[in-house]
């Protein structure tokens, strides 16, 4: 844009007033033919239909001075020239906005707005480059929003001679309030659902991990960042008893609140599912079924495995989730791949359970897409890059959960949702050791079993040192299970017993796959009290089927807590 031309004359120290005298032209009104400068805006018609209708000839744009029609445009503009930005002109409605400005002071002086704004350098930038720059939605100091254009141009010589001119800039700036309190509210309208999806979401995650005898287990859960939607990650921890641990991860597709409570909904139902102390499989199938019915449109992954001391694995089922990844005592490490199905929703699918090692000194880590997906690699390369941040993480489950947090770059501004599940299984030693304890018997039927149970019960319990009640309690306990699995069971039979350091846990298998149930005995009746004694002197009970067929009934009953 060339402004040698833009008026007759423009002196770096004359107002605006002086200079419209100079060229005699009078607000509202245009100037005669003769008078037009060279420099005016070339023409375009001037339409007031009162003008016609008085026989006056339309005035065009000709008319007006190119100060002149800059003068009336609502928005700011201010001419600065030279390398220091000297004020060559400001509109009226920049001075409106920001008062009057001295003509030849320096911009750093005379508009200080500028240089709160942070526009001084880009003023330099724009005569460097002779480019022009814009900057958006810039709130000035009587909370109004303006974006702000600079363009180059060339500005007369102080002389007027219409010689060659001096480099400038035009800073030109459009009220922009209304569009940046209208994108404001609208960030604080996400903003305040995004609080709410984030609300929701910790409030469906456990609160507190449960913390089972056998394992250590911490998990991490990070929302997405500001820009991002929360997700539905979720995890849990469940005791089944008897020893056994249920661990659950999952994610459902999609984000905001609603799929925060089909998360909700799925944990939920996760949690009564496991109470049947069903196999990983079977719980997976319920699931599918639940959530088509919770929404058909909805899909979620999930991994829910069992976690048995006396098998030292890890038994699983995975609905189209990541693989559980395990580094075993000796730092070697395992991906528990296979078998996967479909997601949760599908419907249509009979899934498979697997198992992968878990033995004392094993670390175990389950995890959601977030910790390990990233739009620029294949998701096998994030999965391979945390199987090496495992071989390394070493320390408390909460320490390796924080170690592979920051070893797959997730931070506070991560634009997807993160959950991590890390187990340990300790490897006990020395006095700790003795806490843990084994003992079993594998029983061949006939008259002689019920007395060799009592007696290998009784023996067992007064090796472990316990107090005289807690031992007459566990042999009168095993003796009943023992004579229930004698009467309605099949062989093989075996009585474990099994001490940690929070409990002392009985349990009988057989081959038989019927699950006894509490039941009232009548006085006449000569069985069905087994049960129902074991049930009143111990903490809990209960029974499950077994892999393979046949079934298992256990009790425990809580150790006194050591000072």
């Amino acid at each position: 844009m060339n402004f040698t031309r833009w008026s007759a004359r423009l002196p770096g120290t004359q107002r605006r007033a002086a200079a419209r005298s100079d060229l005699g032209v009078s607000p509202g009104h245009g100037v005669p033919q003769s008078q037009r400068g060279e420099g005016a805006v070339p023409a375009a018609r001037h339409e007031h239909a009162s003008d016609d209708e008085a026989g006056v000839p339309p005035v065009g744009i000709d008319e007006l001075p190119a100060r002149d029609v800059l003068d009336r445009v609502p928005a700011l503009v201010a001419l600065l020239h030279g390398p220091d930005h000297r004020v060559a002109y400001v509109n009226d409605a920049y001075a409106a906005a920001f008062g009057d400005r001295p003509a030849g002071a320096p911009a750093r002086e005379a508009l200080p707005e500028l240089g709160e704004l942070g526009l001084l350098p880009l003023l330099d930038q724009v005569l460097r480059s002779a480019r022009p720059r814009t900057v958006k939605s810039r709130k000035v100091a009587g909370g109004r929003s303006y974006t702000f254009t600079c363009t180059p141009v060339t500005v007369p010589g102080p002389d007027g001679s219409g010689g060659p001119g001096v480099p400038g800039v035009l800073v030109f700036a459009t009220d922009v309030t209304d569009h940046a309190e209208a994108a404001e509210r609208l960030r604080a309208s996400e903003r305040r659902q995004r609080e709410t999806a984030v609300t929701l979401q910790r409030s469906l995650l456990p609160q507190e991990l449960e913390q089972p005898d056998d394992l250590r287990i911490a998990a991490t859960y990070q929302p997405g960042g500001t820009e991002a939607a929360v997700g539905g990650d979720w995890y849990d921890v469940i005791t089944l008893g008897g020893g056994r641990t249920a661990l659950v991860i999952g994610d459902v597709m999609g984000r905001g609140v609603r799929a925060a409570a089909v998360m909700g909904q799925l944990r939920t139902a996760v949690r009564a599912y496991a109470r049947l102390d069903l196999p990983p499989h079977e719980v997976l199938q319920l699931l599918d079924g639940l959530a088509i019915e919770i929404d058909a449109n909805q899909i979620a992954t999930c991994v829910y495995a069992v976690h048995d001391p006396n098998e030292g694995r890890l038994v699983y089922a995975s609905a189209g989730h990541l693989p559980i990844i395990v580094r075993d005592e000796s730092g070697t490490i395992h991906r528990a791949e296979e078998p996967t199905g479909p997601p949760l929703g599908t419907g249509g699918w009979l899934h498979a359970s697997g198992s992968v090692p878990l033995g004392p000194g094993s670390t175990a880590v389950m995890y959601t897409d977030g910790l390990v997906e990233r739009r620029d690699e294949d998701i096998d390369e994030g999965v391979a890059a945390l199987e090496r941040a495992l071989a390394g993480a070493t320390g408390t489950p909460q320490v390796v959960c924080d170690r592979l947090i920051r070893a797959a770059g997730v931070t506070a501004d991560h634009d997807d949702d993160v959950a991590v599940l890390v187990l340990q299984h300790p490897a006990r030693t020395g006095p700790d050791g003795e806490l843990f304890r084994n003992a079993a018997l594998e029983l061949l039927g006939g008259v002689e079993a019920a007395p060799r149970a009592r007696a290998f019960a009784s023996g067992v319990l007064a090796s472990w040192r316990f107090s005289p009640e807690l031992h007459d309690l566990g042999v009168l306990a095993a003796s009943e299970l023992v004579a229930n699995s004698l009467q309605h069971g099949t062989p093989p039979m075996r009585l474990r017993l099994r001490r940690t350091d929070r409990r002392l846990i009985i349990e009988v298998t057989d081959g038989d796959d019927h699950l006894p149930r509490r039941r009232r005995a009548e006085p006449a009746d000569e069985a069905g009290r087994g049960i129902a004694i074991v049930a009143t002197i111990a903490s809990n009970w209960g029974s499950r089927r077994t892999p393979g067929g046949g079934k298992a009934v256990w009790c425990e009953f809580a150790l006194p807590r050591t000072p």
